[in-house]
């Protein structure tokens, strides 16, 4: 059954440089006190900020961040994600987490590595999309530069919501709003962009510009630049399944497999 209205916080963060432990404070500062949420959306690598110290930060499955991230969704009755560097199998991964409140995993890993930061130096890439369900809505974990390549995120009609967690530069980040919008009216699908703020260990600054998008490409809301802030917001999955209905601009796109 569809939760027909769903409650997201986008937490919008000023991550800590390599420091786990003040971003779990920081991010239970930023969390509702009570209510009623569905669902809480972190940043990429919102433990330790973009490094490719893989070997050093890497966590495993079951290491301290996934058991707080368990916690954290039990004690607070929502589903929570956000990426984090894992090892597993002698390999580092940018991964992607969507826990549950009843302590389930599943996780992405980043096939798309930002070649041009050196993450592939230092992290192996994802191989499988992954979609999710929750709560009778359809979800499609991204991370950061996946948003530049648009035909690992194309809908198959498998996904009413894209979440794109992200540490997007401030140099970039016209980028980033406008490819999170073209995301969502080509895909007709929610699209929460979620990214960090304040400046990193190899000097890199970011404005954040977390951003929550309509299936039409209506900006539903916008986090403040530099601002450590959490939004909170409801979508309701009638105008989608109206909109879809409306414009069946999905039933005439190609068809294409990826190698």
């Amino acid at each position: 059954m569809i939760k027909s209205t769903l409650k997201v916080s986008l937490i919008q963060l000023d991550i800590s440089w390599e420091n786990p432990q003040d971003n779990y404070r920081k991010i239970e500062e930023l969390l509702p006190a009570s209510g009623d949420l569905d669902l809480v959306i972190l940043p990429e690598m919102f433990t330790t900020g973009f490094s490719t110290r893989s070997k050093v930060l890497a966590e495993t499955m079951d290491g301290k961040t996934v058991n707080w991230l368990k916690k954290t969704a039990s004690d607070n009755h929502f589903a929570v994600c956000g990426s984090i560097i894992i090892t597993e199998n002698g390999e580092y991964y940018n991964r992607f987490l969507w826990v549950t409140p009843e302590g389930e995993i599943q996780f992405y890993d980043k096939r798309h590595l930002f070649t041009y930061g050196n993450e592939h130096l230092h992290f192996s890439r994802g191989t499988k999309r992954l979609t999710i369900e929750y709560l009778g809505w359809k979800i499609l974990p991204q991370v950061c530069y996946d948003l530049r390549f648009p035909v690992w995120s194309r809908n198959r009609g498998d996904y009413d919501i894209a979440i794109y967690v992200a540490s997007w530069p401030e140099q970039r980040s016209w980028i980033w709003e406008h490819l999170l919008i073209a995301r969502a009216i080509e895909n007709q699908a929610y699209v929460f962009g979620v990214n960090r703020v304040g400046v990193d260990g190899n000097n890199q600054k970011y404005d954040g510009r977390t951003l929550a998008v309509a299936p039409t490409g209506i900006l539903l809301a916008k986090a403040k630049p530099f601002a450590t802030e959490r939004i909170d917001i409801s979508v309701h999955y009638d105008d989608i399944f109206q909109w879809r209905k409306n414009f069946p601009a999905l039933s005439d796109a190609d068809h294409f497999k990826i190698l």
